[in-house]
């Protein structure tokens, strides 16, 4: 699954925004701003045509009220973040179900609470589309590609329990053996982006219907009684996926 975040930035003050740019770059590296805009007239035709995890938007821009973009473009499948120097409104942030609300002069902790919540809502809507997707056609699974010395290899992703990367090459366990794949682990990861997998550690991606246990210390126990290790950044992450996993389920 995908671990990156995009994010658009609306302000009509350049200098709020280049505070903006620098404090998310400082807190995280796996953020990515794709656009940013000064006017209420393009910071609405971004919304409108932009696709963003997250959009950290001001509520007085040009003299306008930043909400009315939102009401004008209701069904955004963004998170939002209200970037502003006006405490006051943020009572009527709650009306657009709001991942946080952070007040200028901005605080790193206060940005940090708000931009943490928005990219746990979207790795939770991120993991609810793999589900969906995985059961819209549960008579054509989907096959992966998987080259070998000899040829190409094909498997249905739920017939895979874990990748393993070895030095250059990628070890795949699947429920009847394992093979060795001259693609790299990175290789994996960009292919499964539409499918029940993580990556708990630089050298493991895990199919999520596969994992029988989670060991405090950080690791994982496989349904083929395999114990792999979690790493320390992303055991939180696992945790909310994998509950949140779990509760499609019941």
């Amino acid at each position: 699954m995908d671990k990156k975040f995009t994010c658009i930035i609306i302000d009509d003050e350049l200098p709020a925004i280049g505070l903006l740019s620098e404090s998310l770059m400082g807190l995280y590296d796996n953020i990515v701003i794709t656009g940013t805009y000064t006017t209420w007239k393009d910071g609405l035709a971004a919304v409108r045509t932009t696709t963003a995890d997250i959009l950290f938007l001001d509520i007085s821009i040009e003299g306008k009220n930043g909400m009315d973009i939102l009401k004008i473009v209701p069904d955004l499948d963004c998170e939002i973040v209200f970037v502003t120097a006006f405490a006051e409104h943020a009572l009527k942030a709650f009306n657009f179900a709001a991942s946080g609300y952070v007040v200028k002069p901005i605080g790193d902790a206060e940005l940090n609470t708000a931009v943490n919540k928005a990219m746990e809502r979207v790795l939770h809507k991120r993991l609810a589309r793999q589900h969906n997707n995985a059961g819209a056609d549960t008579h054509k699974p989907s096959k992966i590609g998987i080259p070998s010395g000899k040829g190409i290899n094909y498997y249905n992703a739920e017939d895979i329990l874990y990748f393993e990367a070895v030095n250059n090459y990628t070890k795949v366990v699947t429920k009847t053996g394992e093979l060795t794949s001259s693609y790299n682990i990175g290789k994996f990861e960009s292919m499964l982006e539409n499918q029940p997998f993580y990556q708990i550690h630089r050298s493991y991606i895990v199919n999520l219907n596969y994992v029988t246990r989670y060991e405090a210390a950080g690791s994982v126990i496989m349904t083929n009684k395999k114990e792999l290790p979690v790493a320390r950044g992303s055991r939180e992450d696992f945790l909310k996926l994998f509950s949140n996993l779990q509760s499609t389920r019941n």
